[in-house]
């Protein structure tokens, strides 16, 4: 049985940049899979080949077993895209915008059920026959996904489809989304809230600069961060701003007086850590460790390749 999406030694350079070096992968029909990685790490010129938007200079990539170049109205067919973008036609209703979206995969005239029941399923009934304009960001985001689902494809591509909307429209949004998975769709998420992949996907491929430095299931990639990383939560008396090199090299993360830092098991003690902060005139009023989560993992792994 072919996968859902075969990557196979791809390759893509913009000028002198080589975004994609090689990179190969296969994501397994039916899987919630999530594609990780820091900005220009080469997520989206690699979504932009699946959807056929991009030519890569080298390579092979297929959808339900379909080349993108080759078979590519099947590819196409098979696969729906939620772009990262709030992409919008501004001159029609969302319902319009629905039925020319099936249109376009010959589907409009057996498409109206499927589309009552996606703007059911995705809160836009009220909204139905509003202009695109005049809809909130997070409503545009439903109707990007919508339009993504409206020929029913096999596969569906979920780039960052939660950014900027608030807390109760992600929690509905994921309800919606792991029905699809549950009827049997393969789901792809890219997401910077690593917190969502850790808690949707079954397996994570972490990408950076166009290379691919990890591919396992969240299980394993979490049990590989235990083994070798510690979060430190230390909350300070004041703000510091005079970190000195051997300390920036370890933060994670820091708000105010409460600062994140990631120690390596093997070399780095947090009384070590705790001396480091008092030469530089940090008064410590709470420390704190934590488990490793996705978060080390992920931090951990683009580190080493930035190294």
């Amino acid at each position: 049985m072919s996968p859902a999406i075969q990557i196979e030694n791809v390759h893509k350079h913009y000028g002198e940049v080589h975004a994609l070096k090689g990179l190969s992968l296969s994501i397994e029909k039916g899987e919630f899979f999530g594609l990780l990685g820091p900005n220009g790490a080469g997520k989206s010129t690699l979504i932009n080949i699946i959807a056929g938007l991009t030519r890569m200079d080298s390579g092979r990539v297929s959808v339900m077993g379909h080349n993108v170049v080759s078979n590519y109205r099947q590819s196409r067919q098979s696969l729906g895209v939620v772009p990262q973008e709030l992409v919008f036609d501004p001159f029609f209703s969302v319902r319009e915008i629905l039925q020319i979206q099936a249109g376009y995969f010959g589907k409009a005239k057996q498409s109206s059920a499927w589309i009552e029941i996606l703007l059911e399923g995705l809160n836009l009934t009220d909204k139905a026959d509003a202009n695109m304009r005049a809809l909130s960001g997070g409503m545009k985001r439903r109707v990007l996904i919508a339009q993504a689902l409206v020929h029913k494809p096999e596969v569906v591509i979920l780039d960052e489809p939660t950014a900027g909307v608030d807390v109760e429209l992600r929690s509905s949004l994921w309800r919606f989304v792991k029905e699809l998975h549950n009827d049997g769709h393969t789901i792809v998420l890219t997401t910077h809230y690593l917190e969502e992949a850790e808690s949707l996907c079954q397996r994570i491929a972490i990408v950076n600069q166009g290379e691919l430095v990890a591919l396992d299931s969240k299980e394993s990639l979490l049990a590989r961060g235990v083994g070798s990383t510690c979060t430190v939560s230390v909350t300070l008396s004041k703000p510091i701003n005079n970190l000195t090199d051997s300390l920036k090299n370890k933060l994670k993360s820091c708000d105010e007086n409460r600062i994140e830092f990631l120690l390596n098991r093997d070399t780095d003690t947090i009384i070590s850590l705790v001396d480091n902060l008092r030469m530089i005139g940090a008064e410590i009023i709470d420390l704190r460790t934590e488990d490793a989560d996705l978060e080390d993992v992920f931090i951990e792994l683009t580190r080493q390749v930035n190294r």
